[in-house]
C-alpha cells in the first residue's frame, strides 16, 4: 500500500499554487475539473505550526525508516529520541482510553456485541463532515480532504500482515483472507494500494508530510506504531474498527466525488470499500475477535483499547478538517 511511510509522493498534475498568508508557504491547489463551473469560495490548506506538528512529522519519518526495506548491509540507525517519542505517544494514547477499555465484556459474544455497537456510539461516528462532503463540498474542498486522507493512510495491507504474526490459526486465516482481498485476489489491477495510487495520480494529489495536518499524521503514526512496537492486540482491535466504521463514511466520499464529476476510475477505491468492508467487518468480528477473546479473555481490554484509540484519532481528524474547511 503506498503511504507516507513508503515514500509515496505523487508529482502534481493539473495543480496551481496558493500562498498561505500566515506563513507565506506555497501550498497546492487543484484546478476545477472541466465539468465544474468554478468555485464560490476557496479553501487554503492549513498553515500548521506547533509541537504536535513537529512531533508527528518526526515520527512519520521515523516510521518510514523502520518500515522501508533497507538496501544497506546493516539496518538503519534509529534515533533514540525518536524511538522514545513514539513509545511515549503510544503510551499516552493507550492511557487515554484505558479506563473505558477495562469495562468491556470478557466473554466472546458479549465483547463482539460491545465492539459492534461502536459503529453507532463510538467516537466520531455520524460526524457532519461526511454528509456535507456528499452533498455540498466543492471540488477544491474535496481535494483538500482527499490529501489528508492520503496522509492518514498507513497501509492497511502491511498492517494486517504485521498483525497476524503468531496469532491463533483461526484468526490468522481470516486475516489472510482479508489480505488476499487487499491484494485484489490476484488481479494486479484490483490491488487496493494500486487503486489508491491511481486516484492520487488521476486527481493530481500529492501526499507530502509537510502538507498534512498533525491529526492526519497522528492517525497514521498510531496505526503504524502499534504494529511495529507489537501492541499486537491493540493493532487487531484498531484494524477491526476500521472495517466496522469505514463503509458509511467512504460511501459518502464516493457520492461527493461523483456529484463533483470526478472520474469513475478515481472513485473506485472508495466505492469498493463502501461494500467489501461490510463483509470484512462481519468476518473480522466472528473469526478474529471472537476467537481471541474465547481463547484468552485478557485480550478483550487490549482489543478494546485499539478500537477506542483508532476512533479517537479519527474523531480528532474530522474535527480538524471541519475547522479548516468550514472555519469553525
Amino acid at each position: 500500500m503506498p503511504t507516507l511511510f513508503s515514500g509515496f509522493h505523487i508529482p502534481f498534475e493539473r495543480v496551481a499554487t496558493l500562498q498561505c498568508p500566515s506563513c507565506l508557504a506555497t501550498r497546492p491547489r487543484s484546478e476545477p475539473f472541466p465539468s465544474q463551473p468554478g468555485y464560490a469560495r476557496s479553501v487554503t490548506p492549513p498553515c500548521i505550526n506547533g509541537e504536535a506538528t513537529a512531533l508527528h512529522q518526526r515520527l512519520a519519518l521515523h516510521l518510514r525508516l523502520r518500515l522501508t526495506p533497507a538496501t544497506t548491509p546493516e539496518p538503519p540507525d534509529l534515533d533514540p529520541e525518536d524511538l522514545a517519542s513514539l513509545r511515549d505517544f503510544l503510551h499516552r494514547e493507550c492511557a487515554a482510553v484505558a479506563t473505558q477499555a477495562q469495562t468491556v465484556p470478557l466473554d466472546p459474544q458479549g465483547f463482539v456485541n460491545w465492539f459492534t455497537d461502536l459503529q453507532v456510539h463510538g467516537s466520531g461516528q455520524s460526524d457532519p463532515l461526511f454528509p456535507w462532503l456528499a452533498k455540498q463540498a466543492e471540488s477544491q474542498e474535496m481535494l483538500w480532504f482527499l490529501r489528508q486522507e492520503l496522509a492518514g493512510e498507513a497501509g492497511f495491507d502491511d498492517l494486517v500482515a504485521l498483525a497476524q504474526v503468531k496469532m491463533p490459526a483461526r484468526a490468522k486465516m481470516e486475516m489472510a483472507r482479508n489480505l488476499w482481498d487487499e491484494f485484489g485476489r490476484g488481479n494486479p489491477h484490483g490491488v487496493h494500494g494500486v487503486l489508491l495510487t491511481g486516484m492520487a495520480q488521476e486527481l493530481g494529489l500529492a501526499c507530502a508530510i509537510e502538507d498534512a495536518t498533525w491529526e492526519a499524521l497522528a492517525l497514521a503514526n498510531l496505526m503504524a506504531g502499534l504494529a511495529v512496537e507489537r501492541y499486537a492486540y491493540q493493532a487487531v482491535g484498531a484494524l477491526g474498527v476500521i472495517e466496522l466504521t469505514a463503509p458509511g463514511r467512504v460511501a459518502r466520499v464516493a457520492e461527493g466525488m461523483a456529484r463533483l464529476g470526478m472520474p469513475a476510475s478515481s472513485r473506485r477505491y472508495y466505492e469498493l470499500h463502501a461494500t467489501i468492508d461490510r463483509e470484512h467487518s462481519r468476518r473480522w468480528n466472528t473469526e478474529v475477535l471472537w476467537t481471541l477473546v474465547a481463547g484468552d479473555p485478557r485480550t478483550a481490554p487490549l482489543l478494546a483499547q485499539g478500537a477506542l484509540m483508532r476512533l479517537r484519532a479519527g474523531e480528532r481528524c474530522f474535527a480538524r478538517y471541519r475547522r479548516e474547511i468550514w472555519g469553525e
